[in-house]
């Protein structure tokens, strides 16, 4: 694999292609079901999501921040995930900082 513009791109080889005509043409009492591809029932999928048409999440912005020492060692310690718990922080007092210049116009 080789890296282009941040993204992963695989190459091209001949090797492990799926003749997906034939794959359409066979019927499905050909399918042949295993542990890893078990046969599926339409209560197997009631609680499935579907990504297609959720909102996107808010994109994030990278930026070099300087924080005190003492501050990042105790979101840390807090577990993974403490940069997100910085940025919900962040929100919380931008939030209730709108809503103090809101109550003074």
């Amino acid at each position: 694999m080789k890296k282009e513009r941040g993204h992963s791109v695989t190459v091209k080889s001949d090797k492990g292609k799926t003749d997906w005509e034939k794959l359409r043409a066979q019927p499905d009492s050909e399918v042949v079901f295993t542990e890893d591809a078990p046969v599926t029932s339409p209560e197997d999928w009631a609680n499935a999501i579907a990504h297609k048409g959720l909102p996107v999440p808010a994109r994030k912005t990278q930026i070099a921040l300087r924080v005190d020492d003492d501050v990042l060692t105790w979101f840390k310690a807090q577990g993974a995930g403490y940069q997100t718990r910085m940025n919900a922080v962040l929100r919380a007092f931008r939030d209730a900082h709108s809503r103090s210049t809101e109550t003074q116009q």
